[in-house]
């Protein structure tokens, strides 16, 4: 998976986003203060296209409107707005024409400045876009590539909003869980990520594993012109890496891994490997 899997694009033109404080709106009017914003809001430098490519198949999507605009348009957002979610969703959409064989999972996890008008109409873009590719919820054990196949289903909407409750094919954030360390300390954070694996229920939901590490006010305030890529990003990605490798996929193990960056390691090959060891312990049962 890729984290803010959207913001390899984002608007320097645009207004700041909703999701911004009041502070950073006001500073924004200065031209130079949206670079700066630009350097810490952009999290991969993949395209949908190119990220899909490359192996991810997890997609974590934070949406809003622009206030102010007409009509209920609704952008990817990260402290700048992204492109269009509808221009998203067909660039996905295309990938899967032509791989029918291959599922995503599409996270909606975050919404802003959105009633329920801005709702209705991204769930329809959402139904446009996928169609009878759209899984409806069902038991999270049931959902085999097998089970995806059969029914020619390859996309799952994760949807962290209540309106999810009308709509059968949108699942609820709560089958989505992905804990956040929320810290600048790698050690913090590959500590974090085994303690909420430990606590990973058993049954019931997928998992998410966020290997990123998050600049705190002084961290953007020491490295301004630096950015996150060059800060946080590059020094510490090996160490996550070796993390990922070690791990076991299944019931008690890892399930989805998300990064920062995903093209700068071979993050989505290890990832991805990882799946041969559940493939020997069936070879050793049987």
């Amino acid at each position: 998976g890729s984290h803010d899997s959207f913001s390899y694009w984002v608007d320097e033109k645009s207004p700041v986003g909703p999701d911004q404080a009041t502070a950073i709106k006001r500073l924004a009017r200065i031209s130079l203060v949206k670079k700066i914003m630009k350097k810490w809001s952009v999290t991969q430098n993949l395209t949908f296209k190119e990220q899909l490519e490359g192996g991810i198949r997890y997609f974590d999507l934070r949406v809003s409107s622009k206030p102010g605009e007409i009509g209920q348009e609704i952008y990817f957002i990260h402290g700048l707005f992204g492109i269009k979610v509808w221009e998203g969703l067909k660039e996905i959409n295309t990938f899967l024409e032509q791989h029918p064989k291959e599922v995503v999972f599409l996270d909606f996890n975050h919404f802003y400045a959105m009633d329920d008008s801005h709702h209705f109409f991204l769930i329809n873009r959402i139904r446009s876009a996928f169609g009878s590719k759209l899984c409806s919820v069902e038991c999270v054990e049931y959902v085999t590539l097998e089970y995806m196949w059969e029914k020619k289903h390859q996309v799952l909407i994760f949807y962290h909003y209540p309106l999810y409750q009308e709509y059968s094919f949108l699942w609820p954030g709560n089958k989505m869980p992905a804990p956040w360390a929320n810290t600048t300390n790698v050690h913090k954070l590959l500590q974090f990520l085994e303690t909420t694996l430990e606590e990973r229920s058993r049954y019931g939901t997928f998992h998410v594993s966020q290997a990123i590490l998050t600049p705190q006010v002084k961290t953007i305030a020491r490295h301004l012109i630096r950015g996150l890529k060059n800060t946080l990003v590059h020094r510490n990605l090996p160490m996550i890496l070796n993390w990922v490798k070690a791990q076991k996929p299944g019931v008690m193990g890892v399930n989805i891994i998300t990064s920062d960056f995903v093209e700068l390691v071979d993050f989505a090959a290890t990832v991805i490997a990882l799946n041969d060891l559940l493939l020997e312990e069936d070879q050793s049962t049987t």
